[in-house]
């Protein structure tokens, strides 16, 4: 992920930066159905950001049915025993708030952010396709038809996005992350309207969701209403996921995808760890820093060596996103710029996590780029969306919300000989996955279609 803040935390200093707490203490309450409630207050605003998160995604999918549990996030809102198809957004919509859905390799969300009276409203509704979903055939007809479309749009026809299916695909022989979350085509043209059924059978149940609001609230009051309207809701046997391990990797791996692209492009995946342990996974957290220390501000290595000053690029990043359900990939980037080659760049981007793993970083560069990290941390925490998404994000990884504030302790700690360490040890060829895009002459662009929902 890149680390973009504002321009008024450019030059805080880690003395600013004591643990940092929010504004109130999240507070967490368990229905006796199993599904979880937690309640962030934050009374800047009367506004509610209201979020149900099933703990199912595309790595819970098997071969012949990958992009069903985002197929099944277009079916609920295609109606229940007392909603007519489509009717879940226009409830929203005259209720003066906005709703949508996403689904991920790990989980599957839904959300709305609403004036705080009309929490009980969004509330009622989200239990109502919990437990009352209806599955008409040409409804689903209509839908996954929509689906391919946006795989079209979204994927077959934009360069990057292929290369980053193709570059997972190759990275990931084994384990589910193989598989895009829209699916592969074939199997969205041979899924059924009885395969979302059972998907929504197996997967969406309390005991496999849980519930995160934030905004202007009371957290007894949140935890009421959710006991009204979800507490009726009968738990279920939820199925074990069996993600298969992924083998080691024995020698570097390629992929060129040939599509029609102004510019080449190459990006490098490493298999890095994820974040388990908050406290004691200090690799994981100096990876964090060697990121934003590669690509983590404006003057950030990457962007200054090769863009502004050798001039080898036109663009080049680096990401790290250390919080999933499954293995991490550790990620560096680049457009080339006229007269160098994807190869090039891809030696170009290496021997600068080589340089810091044989020079290190200095004192005053790491205290420099800790302070603007941690700083879009907090930043972003400004948002009452954005703390909803955060408290999701862990609990769906596996992680709990309470540790939220433990993450930012835990990177105020890493040492110059951690950042160090960890490019030396994470970065051989024995992990590396490399994908490379050959561009080839542009055709017309066509219109996004009609009904994406995200």
């Amino acid at each position: 992920m890149k680390f973009r803040i504002a321009a008024a935390f450019a030059g805080l200093a880690l003395s600013w930066l004591p643990t940092v707490a929010l504004a109130e203490i999240a507070q967490e309450f368990m229905l006796k159905n199993g599904m979880k409630i937690i309640v962030k207050e934050d009374h800047r605003a009367p506004t509610v950001a209201h979020m149900i998160w099933y703990k199912t995604g595309s790595m819970d999918e098997v071969n012949g049915t990958t992009g069903i549990a985002h197929a099944l996030e277009h079916m609920m809102f295609k109606g229940t025993k007392t909603l007519k198809p489509g009717e879940f957004s226009k409830r929203v919509a005259a209720l003066g708030g906005r709703e949508n859905a996403f689904t991920n390799k790990d989980y599957t969300a839904y959300f709305q952010q609403i004036e705080k009276s009309k929490l009980n409203q969004v509330m009622a509704l989200e239990a109502d396709r919990m437990a009352n979903l209806i599955f008409d055939k040409d409804e689903f007809s209509k839908e996954i038809r929509v689906v391919m479309e946006e795989r079209r749009w979204r994927t077959d026809d934009q360069p990057i996005p292929l290369v980053y299916e193709a570059l997972y695909a190759t990275a990931f022989n084994a384990h589910p992350y193989h598989h895009p979350v829209v699916g592969w085509m074939s199997d969205l043209q041979s899924m059924t309207v009885g395969d979302a059924r059972s998907w929504y059978q197996h997967w969406y149940a309390p005991n496999n969701a849980t519930m995160v609001v934030s905004g202007d609230v009371d957290a007894k009051q949140v935890y009421k209403l959710a006991e009204k309207y979800f507490g009726q809701i009968p738990r279920k046997a939820v199925p074990v996921t069996r993600s298969q391990t992924e083998p080691l990797q024995r020698g570097i791996r390629r992929v060129t995808v040939k599509a029609p692209a102004e510019n080449p492009y190459v990006v490098l995946a490493f298999k890095v760890p994820t974040l388990r342990d908050v406290e004691r996974d200090m690799n994981v957290h100096a990876l964090d820093v060697l990121a934003a220390i590669l690509d983590g501000y404006d003057n950030a290595r990457l962007s200054a060596k090769l863009v502004r000053t050798d001039k080898v690029a036109n663009s080049v990043g680096a990401g790290y996103d250390n919080i999933a359900r499954g293995p991490s990939l550790f990620l560096l980037d680049g457009t080339p710029a006229k007269g160098v080659t994807t190869e090039q760049l891809e030696k170009l981007l290496r021997a600068e996590v080589e340089r810091i793993a044989r020079d290190g970083v200095s004192e005053d560069e790491l205290k420099r780029v800790k302070a603007q990290l941690i700083a879009s941390q907090i930043y972003k925490r400004d948002s009452i969306f954005g703390q909803a998404m955060e408290i999701g994000t862990m609990e769906m990884s596996g992680l709990s919300h309470t540790q939220i504030d433990r993450v930012i302790d835990k990177l105020k700690e890493v040492t110059a000989d951690q950042v160090k360490a960890v490019a030396q040890k994470y970065f051989s060829d024995d992990t590396l996955t490399v994908a490379t895009l050959v561009p080839l002459p542009l055709t017309e662009k066509k219109a996004p279609p009609a009904g994406l929902r995200h």
